[in-house]
């Protein structure tokens, strides 16, 4: 579900009647705004819970494509054999997916920061094939592509 979060969207998974603990992808900003056509971008991820919250900085190169990889899992709706990966630029964002029959399984992973990368926390969400992904991927073009407050 995307909404507005002061002044850019929020792109929200997770947080269905089974599970208590969601993601929100919000604050896009630049990485550089001193750059005129900086594609860099910069985004918080919050996993929070009834007991956690964890938030991660994430920094891509105009997205890394996340939109299209999403895009990509939806429109082999009929499904694929073992696990699709995507990974942030500087590896804080990781994302596995994999096709069970009648749903898609997302683990999405929020890394600390290389060289360390110490710790991790993971989620799994639970997608049908085809239209649910298809949205997840709308929702998080409109997210990576909205402008970003100078």
């Amino acid at each position: 579900m995307i909404e507005e979060d002061e002044l850019s969207p929020v792109v929200r998974v997770g947080a269905d009647r089974y599970r208590t603990i969601s993601l929100r992808f919000h604050q896009l900003t630049r990485s550089f705004p001193e750059e005129r056509d900086d594609p860099m971008r910069d985004f918080l991820v919050t996993a929070q819970g009834e007991s956690a919250r964890i938030e991660v900085m994430v920094r891509t190169w105009g997205g890394d494509d996340l939109d299209v990889f999403l895009a990509e899992l939806a429109e082999e709706f009929r499904g694929w054999n073992g696990t699709r990966a995507w990974r942030s630029l500087e590896g804080d964002l990781s994302l596995a997916a994999e096709h069970a029959g009648s749903h898609v399984r997302l683990t999405w992973g929020l890394h600390d920061r290389l060289p360390d990368d110490e710790w991790r926390f993971e989620m799994t969400t639970i997608h049908a094939p085809g239209e649910d992904m298809r949205s997840l991927a709308i929702e998080m073009r409109t997210f990576l592509e909205s402008d970003p407050p100078s």
